[in-house]
């Protein structure tokens, strides 16, 4: 597949994702319908573009390749997403409920009326570090293919990728907000899902293999062990670590996040948001399946061609989230080159463009307090949230331009520990909360404990191996994390007044 034919595609997709913000955005684009979708939100399309949200570029592109990887990981990525489906049922049956019976645009108001200002305030900051950091590496991955596939036969500098990206996301997203990309991240989850199906039949008809063979012929590969029992102190890919990383991780970077808990804050009512939480979760479960499959075939098609893993090119380094585009634009025909482009867009930017949303969100309510004003929906303060919107793009573009220089290891793996150190002190400030109706805390010490709990929980990760006779943390570090702030929160602690308590 061309360089021309890639971008002529990519012009078209977002031709038709401006033609769909235009049309819902074109009666109203307020700050009830940026923020809220206007809470009339259908639970089954918010189910469904939730996948594509919550997969993004780093399952489609990350977690195939991570199948074969020198590690040995093969399925065992599907442990921790066991963990996530656990996760999932958690926030419908604690936090959803929470969320609903408070009527909260952002989801830290909880914080600031249960535990003080400083409190909510650091809930927030956390978030917006939190999120940024996450999307920008997300984009980032789906950046290098486009810039390795694409704009270098034009050379685009890379700089300039990122800035037209993201550019794209921001005139598709800043009128309409959350009423928009409901419409359209369940446009770009069709084509996500499609993709991966359409994905596994090219491969393998390319392999002459039917659907059945190739199941057996992953069933005998040497890719598709699911569950690792073995060597539970040092090795990071043991059942029991997986489970419980992927349970804390999702309660933490969904329950306790502002992006996906938007989507389900504008449903109707406690009863649809939860239908959409376990029907998503489901799809999740299976979608995920099929994404460690299409890694399987991509293996086991590469080793039958003599097809090596890309290397970066700088460092000269194996990079097996390239094996994926490699195979598709390379070695497959011009319509599944066309498919995996529109499955790695659509995983992609439903991602950005949703987390754009809710970080723009998240600071006019948390910090512009918007939510609380009579004049939300007057022209001066659209117009603020406009520049917000534009502010937080130009965020994530530094972001993604600085991870480029020192980025060295797989981006799913630096994702995931990053929200180990950054989304631990808000899972233990919520723990806290809930579990701790009794007390509340000294306010103006909150953000002290916040910044310590990471610091300490990096050093005990440092020197784990030393410290507990050679035991390797994996995603289950977030627990510690957040255990550790809870404990700076009881310290800090003091009996509290009834009407604190929720």
């Amino acid at each position: 597949m061309t360089p021309v034919a890639i971008l002529t595609l990519i012009i078209i997709y977002f031709g038709i994702l401006f033609v769909i913000s235009h049309y819902v955005s074109k009666k109203d684009h307020g700050n009830d319908t940026f923020f809220k979708a206007n809470k009339n939100s259908k639970w089954y399309l918010v189910a469904f573009g939730m996948i594509g949200t919550a997969l993004s570029g780093v399952t489609f592109i990350s977690v195939p390749g991570e199948v074969g990887a020198p590690s040995g990981e093969q399925f065992k990525y599907f442990q921790f997403v066991l963990g996530n489906a656990i996760g999932f049922i958690v926030i419908a049956k604690i936090l959803l409920p929470l969320y609903y019976r408070m009527n909260l645009t952002s989801i830290y108001g909880y914080i600031e009326r249960r535990l003080g200002t400083y409190a909510y305030k650091t809930a927030a900051t956390i978030f917006l570090i939190s999120r940024t950091i996450g999307s920008s590496f997300r984009l980032y991955l789906v950046v290098i293919v486009l810039q390795r596939f694409v704009f270098d036969f034009y050379n685009i500098q890379f700089a300039a990728t990122v800035l037209i990206s993201l550019g794209l996301i921001f005139a598709y997203t800043y009128r309409g907000g959350l009423k928009t990309i409901i419409i359209t991240d369940t446009l770009q989850t069709f084509f996500l899902v499609t993709s991966v199906f359409l994905t596994i039949f090219f491969i393998c008809k390319s392999l002459n293999l039917n659907l059945f063979e190739a199941f057996e012929e992953v069933k005998n590969s040497n890719y598709s062990k699911v569950f690792f029992f073995d060597d539970f102190v040092s090795s990071k890919f043991h059942f029991i670590k997986q489970i419980l990383g992927g349970m804390f991780v999702t309660i933490a970077m969904v329950g306790l996040d502002q992006d996906l808990m938007q989507k389900n804050l504008s449903c109707a009512t406690i009863g649809e948001a939860q239908k959409n939480m376990f029907t998503f979760t489901g799809i999740f479960v299976v979608i995920n399946i099929f994404f460690l499959s299409v890694g399987a075939l991509l293996y086991i098609y590469a080793n039958k061609y003599g097809i090596a893993v890309p290397t970066d090119l700088v460092t000269g380094k194996p990079r097996t989230d390239l094996l994926f585009p490699e195979i598709a634009f390379h070695h497959l025909s011009l319509i599944p080159s066309v498919v995996f482009l529109l499955g790695l867009t659509a995983a992609t930017f439903a991602t950005t463009d949703s987390a754009l949303t809710a970080l723009t969100t998240s600071f006019c309510v948390d910090f512009l307090g918007m939510d609380k004003s009579e004049n939300v929906n007057k022209p001066n303060v659209i117009r603020t949230r406009h520049s917000v919107h534009l502010g937080f793009s130009f965020l994530m573009f530094l972001v993604i331009v600085i991870f480029n220089t020192i980025n060295d290891s797989s981006v799913v793996g630096m994702i995931f520990r990053v929200a180990s150190y950054t989304y631990g002190p808000l899972l233990g400030l919520y723990c806290f909360g809930l579990f701790m109706k009794s007390k509340t805390v000294h306010d103006k010490l909150v953000p002290i404990i916040c910044l310590l709990s990471p610091a300490l929980t990096f050093v005990i990760s440092e020197n784990s191996k030393a410290l507990f006779g050679g035991y390797v943390f994996d995603n289950e570090l977030i627990i510690v994390n957040g255990c550790i702030t809870f404990i700076g929160l009881l310290l800090i602690s003091k009996p509290a007044v009834e009407e604190t308590r929720f």
